[in-house]
This record gives structure tokens, C-alpha cells and sequence, in this order.
């Protein structure tokens, strides 16, 4: 009951509905309005896994693929009590059988190792292709029964086909042979008989039955006698009809029910798989990260944290910018006391922080930044009121504490089990994993301040307490919330509560297990913040408001000695420093925060280029690599054959100094030629002698070379004017070139790209395939295409043609298509490219 009544305070109802838009199936949507909490850690932490996986499939498109997936539920009932499923129904499961075909394979492209928990989930799935293909078989894409499902059906609607058309021919003499008495040429029925409307004053020139009237009654809707025994015959055609279609479908009815329990459990797969997907894109919607579970012994970590529904109305609905909260809390603390002015944002940070328990149970990423740590709680108990009106009654009060009590007696049952659980010595092995509570020496068996007795096992609930005491005398309301907060640092693992009694704020002072907070409220503008203080209590802001919005100074300093203020101010003073010192703190924090993101975003940068830079030296390595085998392959070859040759018949001499020049050919042919280093000095001067590779000449220096790298030279009779890049020494040393002169060699143009080929691993044959399971061939053909695909689909009437068309249109992955060239197929091939 109580838990029932928290769910509803924190609406989480409405966090449900918002996560059910997320949803690609029927099913899938009414799973997560009535989204069930999990009784165990272990559930929520397989939610959680379930969460991230469907995640990372979607992060590589096209992701899970919800079409054709139906609400097959009620047909599946009807079938197991041998009720007859219509053709709609029985289309309504083979889509289904091919939409969980369609989801298995999606996960089935991922390695188990990647996606545990998912694959594991579709194990025992199982999708009968051959009852899809008898539905399709039998049942067209419109629902209807098709002529090919029997013989005996086909001869009968041909039978069906031959009478109207006989129907037909002779209503259109009886329309001209009598076209006077007729109101208008057309035919047309009447239930499921064929008349003709007859001027009323002329029905008597046909005899017939009149089967209708028009409103005013000048026409008549008469069948002439002459195609009654016709319209009978029709009407026995027409059951026989009905009864072998019914045949049909009670056949495929019993093919339904013989595997009810395999297609409710399809049904359930799939639904969890919708429930996941759903929970995977509404998490990245709102921003949110995946949640770890602490224990006791650990800190919890909420920085940023975002009130879910505040962050919908705020993109749905135009509604304000949503202000975060950081929850960090010791884990010695049992009990947070938050206080501050109304709207202050007190209460929205209590319902924040129980929907972020609540969503983390339920496998949900919690809208707040990494890392996000949170106990997880077996209870989530809330006493959540509207305490901004001004009428404070004792029904109000009674309310609160009604309530509250049955806080208690929720917490109370489960402390007595555990202390049941600890004294029973045929439990006494239980490990904490297994209860899902911290072992017995831990700090859940923690002892009070006074050194007494151990307290009893602590019960693993989160209560949020808004306005605690309020509603009654302040002096007993700051009593009872004291002693109520003291009970529950006793007995529950984490409270939180909202109040604006002074005294509660000294708890903290008293016993470790308390904390202060606040909301900060702007003395210049006189409003609160929405911002979570955390360590430093709220300060009393009433007088001070009081004076600035123009109360008399006498009165508020009457006020003041009233109340004995010089003390608190002094109290106040320490807090307006303390604010000033973590503002400072913020500051710096926030500074030293974008320093760390820009040295990281150098970071990745540095890494991403070095990568690169490894990766481009291992591919070159990799192509030298085999230009090198490929040569040495080759000169293997050459000597081969010079050896094969040298066997034949008697080796002299002379044979052997051939084999022996071939080889010497074969590396010089075959050795990598290094270019030797210009050997720094080389200065030709007027009198050198040295070599023109390119003329294939020795030629003479007759001058020094000039300041442009120029110089004369002669060889035979001719003088010729070169550059020193087109000399060398007879040694081979290149000439040393001015540096002003010397250009980096230019970058060598890329290759242009290869041209895409048909092959057989890109070409797919739809011929003879209905449009659904082109469909489903296509979603599998653009998932591995690394490049254009070629789609055969015929000529035919055109039907599967469109349908291609039409759905590589809509396809997001597809650029553009276009038919084939005509040695290729022309326009009965599509290419597409992706």
C-alpha cells in the first residue's frame, strides 16, 4: 500500500508514460506504462545489461527492427481453445514469426561474448519459417484468402466468376431491351442480390422482386424472375466459398495451437526486447548515464542530476531550463535534513532522488553525469505533500502522520525477518549476495552513540520525508521530527527529509549520521537558486526579506529582540561565509574542470594522430614487405630455370660461367636499388672531368658553376651549357646543389578509385518473393554492403519492382538507385548504393 502510494507521490506513472513513446511495438508500449519493479539486485543488474546492449546495437544501424511485430496475444488464446482464427489473425503471426526472425538476426550479427546478456534472452527463440510460409501461402498481404490455397477454392471462385459475369450479361440486355422503364443504366445490389432501379410507375414492365426504394419512391431496386435461379446459384457458390476458406484457416488455426506455448514465448522475447530498446533510447534521450549499485561501505554519486519529468516539459512543453543537483553523500550518513525558503526546490530534489532509485531499479540510465553510484534499495517510501498553502489544519497534520506510520510499519517487518534470518542457525551460512543485504559486521548492525547494545539490522529502504513535523505547534512538530529522523538514522539505510524547523540542523553537530543541505536563495534578487548546498544549513531569511521589501525598521527590530537575534546572526554570519568559501571553491572547481576537458580533448587528438601515423607506417611496412617476397619469388623462378637448364646434358665450364652471369642478372634485376647518398664536397671546377648520365657522356668542366647552378661544358666537339642536378663524378658523387634552389619532389596523385564489380556476394535474386520478404532479403543485403548492390527483381506485373523502389526510398542508409546497364539486366536489375 505504501509503496503504492511513494510511486504515485513521485509520479512515477507519468515517468512510465513518457517511456512508453519509446516503444516500437503494442506490447512493448503497454509493458512500460505498467513497468514492474524488481524484488532482487540481481534483476535490476540484468535490466541494467540489457539496457546497454540494446544501446550498443543501435548505436550500428539499422539497430532492432520492430516491423511487422503485432499483438498476437488474444488470436493465441482463441487458437488453444480451438477457436478459428481469421485470415487478418493469421497474417497478423506470420509477420510476427518474420518480424522475431528479423530481431534474432540483428543480434545474432554481434559476437555472444558482445551482447551476453541479449543473446542468452533470444536462445530459446524459435521463429517456424514453414508455418510463415503456409500463412503467406494460403493468406495474401490484404488479409484475404488466395485462389492457390486449395483446388477445390480455386474451381469454386472460378465457378463464382463465371456466374456474375452470366449475372452481368443478362442484366445489361434486360437495361436495353426495357431502357424506358429504367430510372438509370446501371447495376448495382441489394444485400447480396443484383437489381436494377426501375422508374416506379413502370415497375410492371419488368416482373421481378423489389428488394428496395429510393427515399422519395419513384425508383424501385427490382431483380427480373429471369435471374433468380442465377442470383441462388450465386448465393451457393458463395457458401461453398465461405466453408472452404473456413477449412482453410481452421487448418492453419491447428498449425497456431499446436506451437501456442513456443509462440508465447516468442511474444514474451520480443516484448523484453522492445521493453529494452525502449529503456536504451529513452535513457540517450534524456542524456543519461548507466547507474553501478554501492553497498554500504561505499559513497553515493549524483552530480548533475536531472529531474526526468522537468527535463520532458522542458523539451515537450516550453517549460523552464531545469536546474541539476548534486547528491554525493558519506556513507556514514543515514539521514540528509534539507533546508531553505518555499520554492526553493526542496521538494523537487526529494522526488529527483527517488525517481533516480526507482529508475535505476528498473534498469533505466539515471539522468546524471558519470560515474552514477546509488545503493539500490528493496523500498522506496515517500511522504511527499503540498505544504505551499496557507492553511495548516489538523487534518493536515493527521494526514502526514498517518502516512508516516505506515512508513514505519513497512520498514518494521523487515527488520524483524533479518533479526529472524540472524538467529536461525539453518541460515546462518546465507551469504550477503544472496539476501541482497550487508553481511551481519558491517555498519548495518551499527551501535548507538552511547556504546549500548547493538541496533537491529537496519531495513534497506530509501524514506523521503517532505515537511517533516509540519502542520502543528512548531515547538512539538521540531520535537516529534527529531525523534522520527533519530529512529529512522536507527532503522533505515538513507533518509531524506525537507523542513524548515532551525533545531534540525544542529543533529548534525550531535551525531555523524546526520547531514545538512540547502537550497540557495540570491539576497540581491530575493529568490531561491533551485542549487543544492551541500554541508551548510539554511539560514533564516525571513526578517532579512522583510526589511528589504520596505518593512517598518521598527518592527523588524522589535522582531529581532523578540526572538533574541543576536545569536542567530552571528549563526548567520558563519553560514554567509561558509556560502562565500564554497562559491569560491565552485569557481575554481568549474576552471580546473575545462582545463582537465581541453587537456583531455589535446589528449585524444595526439593519440588519434599517432595512430594514425602507427597505422600508415605498419601498411607501408606491409606493402614493402610483399614487394620484397613477390621479387625474391620471381628470382627463385628465373634460377630455377637457369638451373633446369644447366642439367640438361653434360655441364662444361662455359655452361657454368653463363649460369653464373644469368643469376648475377637475375639480382641485379631483382635487388632493391638504393640510391647512394650525394657524397657531401663534390664541387666540379673548371678542368674536372665528369659524366652527363643522361647524354651518356664524359665530358670537361670549362667553368666554375654560377650562382644559378649552371656551367660549360665540352665532350668531342660540342660545348653544352647543364645544371649541376644533371652532372655526377666519374666516381658517381652527385654535385653539391645550392640550397636555395633545391624544391621538395612534388607529392605523387592518388589512384583514382577502383570501379565497383558485380559479383555474386553483391548480387540478390528476389525473383518470385512476395514485397514483405524482399524486404527482409534488402534489410540484410544494405546491413553488409561494403559497396553498390545489384537487385534482380524482374519485369513481371511490376508489383515487387515498386516495392523495391519504394522501400530503398525510405530506406536512411540508401543514397540513391538506379536501374542496371543492359548487359547487366537493364531495368528488370536495380543497382542501389549505399
Amino acid at each position: 500500500m505504501i509503496q503504492s502510494e511513494a510511486l504515485s507521490l513521485l509520479e512515477w506513472s507519468r515517468l512510465c508514460q513518457h517511456l512508453s513513446t519509446f516503444a516500437a511495438t503494442k506490447l512493448g508500449a503497454i509493458a512500460a506504462r505498467q513497468l514492474p519493479l524488481p524484488t532482487r539486485q540481481a534483476e535490476s543488474e540484468r535490466l541494467l545489461a540489457e539496457t546497454a546492449e540494446a544501446l550498443q546495437i543501435d548505436q550500428h544501424p539499422p539497430g532492432l527492427k520492430f516491423a511487422g511485430i503485432q499483438d498476437i496475444g488474444d488470436a493465441l488464446e482463441r487458437a488453444e481453445r480451438q477457436g478459428l482464427l481469421q485470415p487478418a489473425e493469421l497474417l497478423d503471426i506470420a509477420t510476427t514469426l518474420a518480424g522475431a526472425r528479423q530481431l534474432r538476426r540483428a543480434i545474432d550479427g554481434f559476437e555472444a561474448d558482445e551482447l551476453p546478456t541479449l543473446s542468452q534472452l533470444i536462445a530459446p527463440l524459435r521463429t517456424y519459417p514453414e508455418l510463415e510460409q503456409d500463412i503467406h501461402y494460403c493468406i495474401d498481404d490484404r488479409g484475404k484468402v488466395t485462389d492457390r490455397a486449395t483446388p477445390k477454392l480455386g474451381g469454386i471462385r472460378e465457378q463464382l466468376k463465371h456466374q456474375r459475369s452470366e449475372i452481368y450479361q443478362k442484366l445489361n440486355h434486360i437495361l436495353q431491351q426495357h431502357s424506358n422503364a429504367i430510372q438509370e443504366a446501371v447495376i448495382t445490389q441489394r444485400g447480396d442480390r443484383f437489381v436494377i432501379p426501375v422508374k416506379a410507375p413502370q415497375k410492371d414492365a419488368i416482373s421481378g422482386i423489389v428488394h428496395d426504394a429510393s427515399t422519395s419512391g419513384a425508383t424501385l431496386y427490382i431483380e427480373p424472375n429471369s435471374i433468380v435461379p442465377m442470383g441462388n446459384r450465386l448465393r451457393q457458390l458463395q457458401r461453398q466459398e465461405q466453408v472452404e476458406e473456413e477449412a482453410i484457416c481452421r487448418a492453419l488455426t491447428a498449425k497456431v495451437a499446436e506451437i501456442h506455448d513456443d509462440l508465447e514465448d516468442l511474444l514474451r522475447i520480443v516484448t523484453v526486447l522492445d521493453l529494452a530498446s525502449a529503456r536504451a533510447r529513452y535513457s540517450e534521450w534524456l542524456g543519461a548515464n548507466a547507474p553501478r549499485f554501492v553497498t554500504d561501505t561505499e559513497q553515493t554519486t549524483l552530480r548533475r542530476l536531472r529531474h526526468p519529468l522537468l527535463v520532458w516539459q522542458q523539451r515537450h512543453e516550453q517549460g523552464s531550463q531545469v536546474v541539476p543537483v548534486d547528491v554525493i553523500v558519506n556513507p556514514r550518513t543515514r539521514v540528509v535534513a534539507i533546508t531553505g525558503p518555499n520554492t526553493g526546490g526542496k521538494t523537487v530534489t526529494l522526488k529527483t532522488l527517488g525517481l533516480a532509485a526507482l529508475m535505476a531499479k528498473a534498469g533505466l540510465y539515471i539522468p546524471a553525469k558519470e560515474p552514477v553510484e546509488i545503493p539500490w534499495f528493496d523500498q522506496i517510501l515517500a511522504d511527499i505533500g503540498d505544504e505551499q498553502s496557507i492553511e495548516q489544519s489538523l487534518s493536515t497534520f493527521s494526514g502526514h502522520i498517518k502516512r508516516i506510520s505506515r512508513i514505519l510499519a513497512a520498514v518494521q517487518p523487515a527488520q524483524r525477518e533479518e533479526s529472524a534470518m540472524a538467529s536461525a542457525p539453518s541460515l546462518s551460512t546465507q551469504t550477503a549476495e544472496e539476501s541482497h543485504q550487508p553481511p551481519a559486521d558491517s555498519s548495518n548492525a551499527d551501535t548507538d552513540s552511547s556504546g549500548a547494545e547493538p541496533i537491529p539490522p537496519r531495513s534497506n529502504a530509501l524514506v523521503l520525508l517532505d515537511e517533516v513535523g509540519a502542520g502543528t505547534d512548531p515547538s512539538e512538530g521540531s520535537a516529534l521530527a527529531i525523534a522520527l529522523l533519530r529512529y529512522l538514522a536507527d532503522h533505515a539505510r538513507f533518509t531524506v527529509a525537507t523542513t524548515h524547523y532551525g533545531e534540525l540542523k544542529a543533529l548534525k553537530y550531535e551525531d555523524d549520521r546526520f547531514e545538512n543541505a540547502s537550497v540557495e536563495f540570491d539576497d540581491v534578487s530575493l529568490s531561491p537558486t533551485y542549487r543544492l548546498l551541500w554541508g551548510i544549513p539554511g539560514r533564516s531569511n525571513a526578517l532579512t526579506i522583510a526589511h528589504r521589501l520596505g518593512l517598518d525598521e521598527a518592527i523588524v527590530a522589535a522582531a529581532q529582540n523578540q526572538i533574541g537575534l543576536s545569536h542567530q546572526q552571528d549563526v548567520n554570519q558563519v553560514i554567509a561565509g561558509l556560502e562565500a568559501q564554497r562559491k569560491q571553491q565552485e569557481q575554481k572547481a568549474d576552471a580546473a574542470a575545462r582545463l582537465l576537458a581541453e587537456t583531455e580533448k589535446l589528449h585524444r587528438e595526439v593519440s588519434r594522430k599517432a595512430h594514425f601515423l602507427e597505422e600508415r607506417e605498419r601498411t607501408l611496412k606491409q606493402q614493402q614487405e610483399q614487394a620484397v617476397q613477390a621479387a625474391i619469388a620471381d628470382a627463385r623462378k628465373d634460377i630455377a630455370q637457369v638451373i633446369r637448364r644447366l642439367q640438361q646434358g653434360e655441364p662444361t665450364a662455359q655452361d657454368a660461367q653463363k649460369a653464373t652471369d644469368a643469376v648475377n642478372q637475375i639480382a641485379a634485376q631483382h635487388q632493391p636499388h638504393s640510391t647512394p647518398k650525394p657524397k657531401p664536397g663534390f664541387k666540379p671546377q673548371a678542368g674536372d672531368r665528369v659524366r652527363i648520365p643522361s647524354l651518356g657522356q664524359t665530358a670537361e668542366v670549362l667553368a666554375d658553376p654560377d650562382a644559378d647552378g649552371k656551367l660549360m661544358v665540352r665532350f668531342g666537339l660540342m660545348k653544352l651549357t647543364v645544371s649541376l642536378e644533371e652532372i655526377e663524378s666519374l666516381q658517381g658523387e652527385k654535385a653539391e646543389l645550392p640550397k636555395a634552389k633545391v624544391a621538395p619532389p612534388p607529392l605523387p596523385a592518388p589512384p583514382p578509385p577502383a570501379p565497383a564489380i558485380r559479383t555474386s556476394k553483391n548480387t540478390f535474386d528476389l525473383r518470385g518473393m512476395r514485397v514483405t520478404e524482399a524486404e527482409g532479403k534488402l534489410e540484410d543485403a544494405i546491413a553488409r554492403a561494403q559497396g553498390p548492390i545489384w537487385i534482380i527483381h524482374g519485369h513481371g506485373t511490376g508489383k515487387l519492382r515498386r516495392g523495391v523502389h519504394d522501400y530503398l526510398k525510405r530506406h536512411p542508409q540508401i543514397q540513391k538507385f538506379e536501374a542496371a546497364e543492359q548487359a547487366d539486366g537493364g531495368t528488370g536489375v536495380t543497382v542501389a548504393y549505399p
